[in-house]
């Protein structure tokens, strides 16, 4: 896709494409759209910008078991789920710009391979109080510049917690 200029009224954003499906193979058309202040005040940038938060699924009736490894073992504070959510079940936490959130599924499976990554310092520290607590971190060396290890919550999600060095 380039960008296209002249072709547009002003205050409208063009870009060029090419449609094989509907237009034939090699043919392309200009697609216009207007461009509100909003977009034009952010330079047009419509495009994710941060994670608002991480969601990992748990199963029906353990939220005590979420509330104790992350909000215990972990340091996250709880957050209130609206009201509207509350009747899923599943609970939330946070710890500064941190947001996990775990929601209920039926049927569950855990998941073995996606996983959140938090960072934390202390990790040495951290990894020690999850031995203490019957939980064995699984070390990984691979990533360059950083610590890390694994472990499950309390569902068998694998975590990821790592450390810059």
């Amino acid at each position: 896709m380039g960008q296209e200029s002249g072709i547009c009224p002003e205050n409208v954003q063009a870009v060029r494409v090419f449609a094989a499906l509907r237009l034939g193979r090699g043919r392309a058309a200009t697609l216009c759209w207007r461009v509100s202040g909003a977009e034009r005040d952010r330079g047009g940038d419509m495009y994710p910008h941060a994670l608002h938060h991480v969601q990992l699924a748990m199963p029906e009736g353990r939220e005590d078991e979420a509330r104790a490894f992350y909000g215990g073992l972990l340091g996250l504070e709880e957050e209130e789920k609206p009201e509207a959510l509350a009747a899923r079940g599943g609970v939330w936490f946070r710890r500064g710009e941190l947001r996990l959130h775990l929601g209920v599924e039926t049927p569950f499976a855990a998941a073995r391979k996606a996983h959140p990554a938090l960072e934390v310092r202390g990790l040495g520290a951290l990894a020690d109080r999850l031995e203490r607590a019957g939980l064995a971190p699984r070390w990984d060396g691979a990533l360059p510049g950083m610590r890390r290890f694994y472990v499950d919550d309390p569902f068998g999600n694998r975590i990821e917690f790592l450390e810059q060095v």
